[in-house]
């Protein structure tokens, strides 16, 4: 559904995309992590058409780069900054960028019915979007996107700063977007949103493409071993191992034969690498301001 091929963009002296490669193939949810100033924005800009790439190209369902208008009524884009007029009501927003899609009448009033009730704003579309909560604003900035039924969604950190009954609507509704087939590129800060919803992540870091994989075979190859904790009363031992059940098996036996009447266990907790510890091994624990 898109493939970036060697793609490359500098900004003066800064290379902000620095031979980007990725095929996103059709009906995946692909996670696109990394730091800030990594390049993920510049990467989905070039994307959708709004830079041009110094070099590379980009193809979008196999029809071409989305220079061509063609080409971007096949995309659907909510961006991180919201794209939404907060002096129009919910419901006219959505006429609006309907309208700019080429769609009228009953086929315009149906896709905006089923925007609005996909994201849980159907109650309130005839508020204006300025009285809108930051949550909600932020749903319609979805529904925005999906106006045009498009078959590629980018979605750039759509649920930055939005409270938990938003976070979990919009959750949902890629959920339900991905069951449909469509194809969905999206940025987050949340590790625990792109385990729970990505087919395959890639991290990019200082504009390169740093790897590409499912969830648990990024895990295996980048987040180290995981770390049994036993406690004892007040003290605890940390262990590093690969091999946690055994490392546990031996820590009761050890316990049984030697501390038990002293010190018996009274807590074990196994922390397992997870998508933020491939992120951090691979990006480090710097500051990115």
């Amino acid at each position: 559904m898109l493939r970036l091929t060697d793609l490359r963009k500098s900004f003066g002296p800064i290379a902000a995309v620095d031979g980007v490669s990725l095929e996103v193939h059709r009906g995946e949810v692909f996670g696109l992590l990394g730091p800030n100033g990594a390049g993920k924005s510049t990467t989905i800009s070039m994307a959708v058409g709004l830079l041009a790439p110094d070099s590379g190209s980009v193809d979008v369902n196999s029809q071409g780069p989305p220079t061509s208008h063609r080409v971007r009524a096949h995309i659907g884009v909510a961006t991180q900054a919201l794209a939404i007029y907060d002096q129009l009501t919910g419901l006219e927003n959505l006429r609006m960028f309907g309208r700019l899609y080429g769609l009228s009448g009953t086929t315009l009033a149906k896709r905006v019915e089923h925007a609005l009730d996909l994201v849980g704003l159907l109650p309130r579309a005839k508020d204006l979007a300025g009285g809108y909560s930051g949550g909600m604003k932020r749903r319609l900035n979805l529904a925005a996107a999906l106006i045009h039924d498009p078959p590629l969604l980018l979605l750039d950190e759509p649920t930055a700063g939005v409270d938990p009954q938003s976070r979990n609507n919009i959750l949902d509704t890629v959920r339900e977007l991905a069951k449909q087939g469509r194809t969905i590129i999206y940025t987050t800060h949340y590790m625990e949103e792109a385990q729970r919803l990505c087919d395959r992540v890639g991290i990019i870091d200082k504009g390169r493409l740093l790897c590409v994989g499912t969830v648990d075979e990024l895990v295996r190859t980048h987040g180290g071993t995981s770390l049994v904790r036993v406690s004892r009363g007040e003290h605890e031992d940390a262990i590093e191992t690969d091999d946690p059940l055994r490392t546990i098996e031996t820590a009761i036996t050890h316990g049984r034969d030697t501390q038990a009447a002293t010190h018996p266990i009274t807590g074990i907790r196994i922390d397992r690498p997870d998508l933020e510890s491939v992120f951090l091994a691979l990006t480090g624990r710097r500051l990115r301001d």
